[in-house]
């Protein structure tokens, strides 16, 4: 199984992004938290700043779009070149209209699930998806605490996947460090956002850590 490590920028240093990204290069993909006010109770940075960082990203960009009508906002995250553009289904009035739309524009589309949301309704439009986000804790901040409470709605889905033989992403993000990858891993998941458990140390041996612990466990459920 792949493992993929998607170090969070939330926990970067603001004034030196160019610089953090390049301290991140031996990870997949950068993850980029997008917050409006209003969805979560935070704010961070738009579209100008994930065009800039586009271009300095040694990596290609993970962005997590959680605002209100991504309908409207998401494809030009898509449109700036990110790799992957994931959306809340609780914000999203079209999700599959939505997701072919970021594929159209040539981008992976994710669908994200807040830990109140069941999965249930989502499991059948799986194939419209490239990647499926189970957030281990309530959006918003980063720093917060795992929610180990989450894992069964990450195992139903990564059970569909894997019945429906498809090629997605089980994504999880929040309260990640080399002690509760392990239970993601065991529960199906393959990509892994970490924040402040990757820029606190030294960036480059955090992600190496969190790959080893990631793949130790990851095939238990497979």
């Amino acid at each position: 199984m792949t493992t993929r490590i998607n170090p969070s920028i939330l926990a970067a240093d603001f004034a030196n992004f160019e610089r953090e990204l390049g301290r991140i290069a031996t990870a997949d993909l950068v993850h980029v938290d997008i917050m409006d006010n209003h969805f979560v109770p935070n704010l961070t940075f738009g579209l100008p700043m994930v065009e800039r960082l586009q271009q300095v990203s040694p990596i290609p960009l993970d962005v997590h779009l959680m605002i209100d009508d991504p309908d409207r906002w998401a494809p030009g995250y898509a449109e700036a070149g990110a790799a992957s553009v994931t959306f809340h289904a609780e914000a999203v009035a079209d999700p599959v209209g939505l997701a072919r739309r970021l594929r159209e524009i040539g981008a992976r589309a994710g669908i994200a699930l807040k830990p109140g949301t069941a999965a249930e309704a989502y499991l059948e439009l799986l194939p419209e998806f490239d990647q499926v986000l189970v957030m281990t804790v309530e959006p918003g901040f980063g720093g917060q605490s795992f929610m180990p409470e989450t894992m069964p709605k990450l195992r139903l889905v990564a059970d569909a996947v894997r019945a429906a033989g498809l090629d997605v992403w089980l994504q999880v993000d929040g309260g990640v460090t080399v002690d509760t990858i392990g239970i993601a891993a065991e529960a199906g998941a393959d990509t892994f956002v970490a924040g402040s458990a990757v820029f606190r140390g030294v960036p480059e041996e955090q992600i190496a850590a969190l790959r080893a612990a990631a793949s130790s466990h990851g095939h238990a459920h497979r």
